[in-house]
């Protein structure tokens, strides 16, 4: 699935992306376009995807049939148009060691792109270092959400879920998992906040001072608007490395797992600094022995300890023996890791991008507060969230749960977001606004007059950041806020702290905007995260629901906490994001999984992505299109969608998880047995029903031939010639191996 060349406007616009989400696409998307095409919607594409986004920044390495278009930046200029209408599927948000992993790849498929060095030499490799740079971490999702955030369950998926309770684990109090933070001297304790002013407004810069007075500009071209909210932090690279110390010793006489937990991908300059030095003190007495020999030979440890297994290849045979026991008595020494993947030895500390916190702590509370082990069994966990700024949304669920047991999925409420995300709002630790101090000294936020707007002594080696939330984002999101709470007469709650200056900043803002919308006869209240979470958690375990009004990070905490617990994953969550120039996008879920899809799917040539998120994402972008265009057929092909999803679901034609049983193509092809049908007994269309009879006929005296065909690929390996960039004729013999079923579909 390339992107599409012809000059029509498409209707719609669905992403190519990667891993599991992409795979299934291959599957699902000519489905699609077979049922749209007789109501003249067309159905384009664009390539976001990690590989693709490589390509198109490093055109002049390539031949000319080998250059890509940059369809991010086309999508970017695309969703601020009032006819925007894209479905987002998940993408890799990359970390370094990804990032390489699909070089690599691209490299060994012919595509002669520069190598990413971590530690330029000279001119040319600072500009591929920097190219690179916007590739890396949540590169994609900044740039289209041109508008804010709501986030729900399907009303089928949640009705699903309390029919068919998910497994939870058993609480107990005695439990010693619990959650560990700073104290202070952290991004909350250090955060400074400020409310732009009329005399602020232009080019702001970012400015190194040393204790000499010299000054090093860090960053320029920073537009700032009257109204928008900027915040300027730091985290104290001593306070943070005191701090890991004292949770090792801690977890190792607690006889817990240690366990850290970060967001490397989102927070891509700020988290893998922390999880370097997660690394080097875990393994401090390695580092001070070997510290030169891992400099001489490039290691960097924030990309983690599976880096530096490679890299201990190119040392001679009796060193790298030398280190390898090293690292083994060490790691004997210490409290024991929580693993990634026990079977092979991954653990916690390998890659930074392998355990994201808004999947890896519900896991842990959905499991009754257990992690796997390096014995392959699940035991406690001290889970260490450096950063306290939303540490204690966890730490509440999980002193909540050890006080009142595990959820019951069947008697939950739910828990809806509004978040605040659009034009790039609170994108911690992830813009070109993060640095690491060279030197003692103090970074500061200088406005266009020379004024210093902003603050912070630092010492070498901390971690500065500043973000900025536009005035315009945070009007839309008090509107949407209102408009949520308004249609669903529900408790509203903005998770806004008043001793955090951020939020300080913001509530002013809500307050004053909130004012202008009529609000007469709705609960909406402001709490503190810690707060919020305990009033909602009261809530949801009585079965009532609750809206979550949240900025860009907690929003994606909340919406993978809360789904996790109430419906088993976030991937089924459907994402309406209300474009601010009136078009629409819509997110599917959540691809934290996606990995471990892919590897079942060449392994055992089974494909467990539940594509759910997708079909509920398809509905809402069809109904979006009728409103907008006044095509009544895209009315009535949303309306049995709807029906066929539910009837999907009664009929547990969902993937499972063995081999043998229904996968991801075979739930596709059900759908599209439901679908047809609706379309065949509706009369609300004469044309729609005409056109789908005899394809719901073929597809009912088919089914049992088209199920042979599609699980007669199961069980055996697959090859999709790549895992970052896999050839496109590679996937779609492997995502439609029906022939039966394509020749009714198309």
């Amino acid at each position: 699935m390339t992107s599409d060349s012809s000059n029509a406007r498409p209707d719609i616009i669905y992403t190519k992306v990667d891993e599991a989400p992409e795979l299934a696409s291959r599957s699902l998307l000519p489905i699609i376009r077979a049922f749209t095409e007789p109501a003249n919607i067309f159905i384009g594409t664009k390539d976001i995807s990690l590989g693709g986004r490589i390509l198109a920044h490093f055109p002049k390495y390539l031949t000319e049939d080998q250059i890509q278009p940059d369809d991010l930046n086309e999508l970017s200029d695309i969703v601020k148009r009032p006819d925007a209408n894209v479905i987002k599927l998940p993408n890799i948000s990359a970390s370094v060691p990804q990032l390489n992993a699909a070089i690599n790849e691209l490299q060994n498929q012919g595509y002669e792109i520069p190598d990413y060095v971590e530690h330029p030499q000279n001119q040319e490799q600072e500009e591929i270092k920097s190219t690179y740079g916007n590739i890396l971490g949540s590169a994609v999702n900044p740039v289209l959400r041109e508008g804010n955030s709501d986030r729900r369950a399907p009303k089928a998926v949640k009705e699903y879920a309390k029919k068919n309770p998910h497994s939870m684990g058993t609480w107990i109090s005695e439990s010693k998992t619990h959650v560990a933070t700073m104290k202070g001297n952290d991004f909350f304790a250090n955060e400074r906040s400020k409310t732009i002013s009329k005399n602020s407004v232009g080019t702001a810069r970012i400015e190194f001072v040393g204790v000499n007075e010299d000054k090093k500009i860090l960053k320029v071209d920073i537009s700032l608007g009257e109204g928008d909210v900027i915040d300027a932090t730091m985290m104290s690279k001593k306070a943070l490395r005191d701090f890991l110390e004292v949770q090792i010793k801690d977890a190792k006489d607690q006889d817990v797992l240690f366990s850290v937990h970060l967001k490397a991908t989102m927070m891509k300059v700020s988290d893998p600094i922390i999880f370097g030095h997660v690394v080097s003190v875990f393994f401090k007495k390695i580092v001070d022995k070997h510290g030169k020999t891992f400099k001489e030979t490039g290691i960097d440890l924030n990309n983690g300890m599976g880096q530096l297994s490679e890299k201990l290849e190119l040392l001679p045979s009796d060193k790298k023996k030398e280190i390898a026991e090293d690292i083994e008595d060490c790691i004997k020494e210490q409290p024991a890791l929580y693993m990634v993947n026990a079977d092979k030895g991954v653990t916690n500390l390998d890659v930074p991008s392998d355990v994201i916190i808004d999947a890896s702590l519900p896991a842990i509370i959905r499991a009754g507060g257990k992690a796997w082990g390096p014995d392959g069994r699940l035991a406690d966990t001290k889970c260490v969230i450096p950063d306290s700024s939303y540490a204690a949304i966890y730490d509440e669920t999980i002193k909540f749960c050890k006080e009142h047991g595990a959820f019951d999925p069947a008697e939950m409420g739910s828990v809806p977001n509004v978040g605040l995300m659009a034009q790039k709002a609170e994108e911690y630790g992830s813009h070109p606004q993060t640095f690491e101090a060279p030197d003692p000294g103090s970074i500061q936020i200088v406005d266009a007059a020379g004024e210093i707007l902003l603050i912070n002594k630092v010492e070498e080696g901390d971690i500065w950041r500043m973000c900025i939330t536009r005035d315009q984002a945070i009007r839309n999101w008090v509107k949407l806020a209102v408009q949520r709470a308004n249609a669903t007469n529900t408790p509203t709650i903005f998770w806004l702290d008043i001793d955090r200056s951020h939020d300080a900043e913001l509530i002013k803002k809500v307050r004053r905007y909130i004012s202008s919308h009529n609000t007469d006869g709705l609960d909406i209240k402001t709490m503190s995260p810690r707060d919020a979470t305990r009033f909602t958690l009261e809530r949801i375990k009585r079965g009532a629901d609750t809206i979550s009004v949240t900025g860009n990070v907690l929003r994606d905490y909340l919406t993978d906490l809360f789904p996790i617990l109430e419906v088993g994953t976030s991937a089924k969550m459907l994402s309406i994001v209300p474009l601010m120039n009136g078009g629409g996008l819509f997110e599917t879920g959540a691809g934290g999984s996606a990995p471990k899809h892919v590897k079942q799917l060449i392994e055992e040539g089974h494909l467990r992505w539940d594509s759910l998120g997708e079909f509920c994402a398809l509905v809402a972008s069809l109904e979006h299109h009728s409103e907008r265009t006044g095509n009544e057929m895209a009315t009535v092909l949303a309306f049995t969608l709807d029906r066929a999803i539910g009837r999907l679901l009664e009929e547990n034609k969902s993937p499972r998880r063995e081999v043998g049983d229904i996968d991801n193509r075979g739930s596709h092809f059900y759908l599209a047995k439901y679908w047809a049908e609706e379309l065949k007994t509706q009369d609300k269309d004469e044309k729609l029903k005409q056109y789908f009879t005899p394809i719901s006929e073929k597809l009912d005296e088919n089914e049992s031939i088209i199920m042979s065909e599609l699980s007669a690929t199961q069980g055996r390996k697959v090859n999709i010639g790549g895992y970052y960039h896999p050839p496109a004729e590679r996937i779609i013999s492997a995502m439609r191996p029906s022939s039966t079923f394509n020749a009714i579909i198309g």
